[in-house]
């Protein structure tokens, strides 16, 4: 085993402080942006459909086989119970509090973040990114920052979208498949789901997930090697950091919903 060095083991530490700081600094930049992407709404429009449209496909189809599955799952527990005609107000709790927004970020940066930091990395590779600098353009309002808000504005409406084929996915499997009346599907649903304390907080889960994995996707394309090798780590490493950091701000959000 090799034992590292204190002159290593400080500038090892140094470096993380480094890019701590250089991190910060560009989520500070991309926040006070916003102005200036509003300016330009062509911009956003379009990394809203490049984030949006594309990443719908997996994301209605992975919501609509989670609603088979809660479906069928939720009916055989609740059956032990007698309480199979709450399978709607299971299913939707389920969704809206939880599975939506997560899901939805666990696909999305595998989905739109990887294609954020690849296409940002081969900018850098090309010096795409070095020679708007010399023309006095800012990289950071022109690519970084549009590509930020689209991204913070796709996640809640992907999730909705999940969340809405989950529940018709449920739905086919408890009323059409196994029998359970329509009628105590929905009513309970309707009368179990609350507006504000579960819908309210699926989306604010969802905005703080577009925030973490749109700023993850964009941080490490931006901070990527200009080599293929370089680009092709900064893509792994966006998946990894952004569903571990997904799932651990899923924890804290939900304790603090829960303890309010």
């Amino acid at each position: 085993m090799k034992w590292l060095h204190p002159s290593e083991l400080g500038w090892a530490a140094r470096r993380q402080l480094a890019g701590l700081g250089f991190g910060a600094r560009l989520f500070l930049r991309l926040m006070a942006t916003l102005g200036g992407t509003l300016k330009r709404p062509g911009l956003l429009r379009d990394q809203v459909h490049f984030m949006g449209n594309y990443s719908l496909a997996i994301i209605a189809v992975s919501g609509t086989f989670v609603g088979f599955v809660l479906g069928l799952q939720g009916y055989y527990t609740l059956q032990r119970y007698g309480s199979s005609e709450a399978l709607g107000l299971l299913v939707a709790l389920s969704l809206v509090r939880e599975l939506g927004p997560v899901i939805t970020a666990l696909l999305f940066a595998g989905r739109a973040g990887t294609a954020l930091t690849a296409e940002i990395g081969l900018m850098k590779a090309g010096e795409q990114l070095s020679a708007m600098e010399m023309m006095a353009v800012d990289p950071i309002q022109r690519i970084l920052a549009p590509r930020f808000w689209g991204a913070v504005i796709a996640m809640p409406l992907l999730a909705a979208v999940f969340s809405a084929v989950g529940i018709l996915g449920g739905w086919a499997v408890g009323v059409l498949m196994i029998g359970i009346d329509a009628g105590a599907f929905w009513s309970q649903m309707q009368g179990g789901v609350d507006v504000w304390a579960d819908v309210g907080n699926g989306v604010l889960k969802s905005i703080v997930f577009g925030f973490a994995v749109s700023f993850i996707a964009l941080l490490q394309g931006y901070e990527a090697q200009p080599t293929p090798e370089g680009v092709a780590r900064a893509t792994t490493r966006t998946v990894v950091v952004a569903s571990l950091t997904v799932l651990g701000l899923d924890f804290v959000l939900t304790a603090m919903m829960f303890s309010i």
